[in-house]
């Protein structure tokens, strides 16, 4: 917690009562002057650095934390926040398509590997025959998981399958793998019944699991890896404000840089790519969608 600074961190709950005040809270979306609000996923401390440097730019960062994915695109739609910074460009070409909603990424974060990880086995070929492995339900991580799991060799996939993968493109399972979707930040929870599960790298630091415990790993620095860079997003009618630029510059600083490093226990990639490029990407994937 920086102090010194007129910032807000807010934690907005997965309810329907939350997502409608949310939703009418009239806040427009250009902020308050130089306020930016920024809704994040889980704790996030280098935004923390961030709202320091940013403040001697005369911009004051707040972070509003959300504990539902659902939700941070909602808000930033809305007008209730100016920018997020949680998804990757799969997650935010889905929800743009399921929403009718128009964000444009304007900077590329971080890359982050996926992790298969294991309360009850410490290598992968101890898994047993018809092992039970749970993963993200929502469509762009499922998918990702799922090619997570033919990258490891324990089952393979359709190759026309594309980004979005379900079970229902498994066509070989040598080891009678179970596969249970639940929700995403409940991955961490499953580990305790079943035989591992596909986490995501932020919800498991959430949950005290160290990234070098996973049994396996995508890599976050492979070309494949693309669609799923991290993003600061905008509204697409302001992603070229005067002062979402300063803040992409400053999520690129050293001090920041150095912060992400820290807290991601080395694991994050971090990747620069134009907003232009980003955003075609973002359009390539929607086609996907609407095949």
């Amino acid at each position: 917690m920086i102090s010194a600074l007129p910032r807000r961190r807010t934690l907005i709950a997965a309810s329907a009562a939350t997502v409608l005040a949310l939703l009418v809270s009239g806040c427009g979306g250009a902020g308050d002057g130089h306020r930016i609000r920024v809704g994040v996923s889980g704790d996030s401390p280098e935004w923390d650095v961030l709202a320091k440097e940013a403040a001697k730019q005369g911009l004051t960062v707040e972070t509003v934390v959300f504990d539902d994915y659902s939700l941070p695109n909602k808000a930033l739609s809305a007008g209730d926040i100016e920018l997020n910074a949680f998804q990757h460009l799969v997650f935010l070409a889905q929800s743009n398509t399921e929403n009718k909603t128009d964000i444009a990424p304007i900077a590329a974060t971080t890359v982050v590997p996926l992790g298969l990880y294991s309360g009850k086995h410490k290598q992968l070929a101890d898994l047993p025959d018809r092992a039970e492995i749970a993963l993200p339900n929502d469509p762009a991580n499922q998918g990702r998981a799922l090619r997570v799991l033919e990258q490891a060799k324990l089952l393979q996939l359709r190759p026309e399958a594309g980004l979005f993968a379900t079970p229902d493109d498994i066509t070989a399972n040598p080891r009678h793998i179970r596969i249970t979707p639940v929700n995403a930040q409940q991955t961490p929870r499953t580990l305790q019944d079943a035989d591992a599960a596909v986490i995501n790298d932020g919800v498991a630091e959430l949950s005290g699991i160290k990234a070098d415990t996973a049994l396996y790993k995508d890599d976050p620095a492979a070309p494949q890896s693309v669609p799923y860079l991290n993003v600061i997003a905008a509204r697409a009618d302001r992603k070229d404000n005067a002062d979402y630029r300063k803040i992409v510059e400053l999520y690129a600083s050293q001090p920041v840089q150095d912060e992400v490093r820290r807290t991601s226990n080395g694991t994050a990639h971090h990747v620069e790519l134009p907003a232009a490029d980003l955003q075609a990407e973002v359009a390539r994937i929607q086609k996907q969608l609407k095949r």
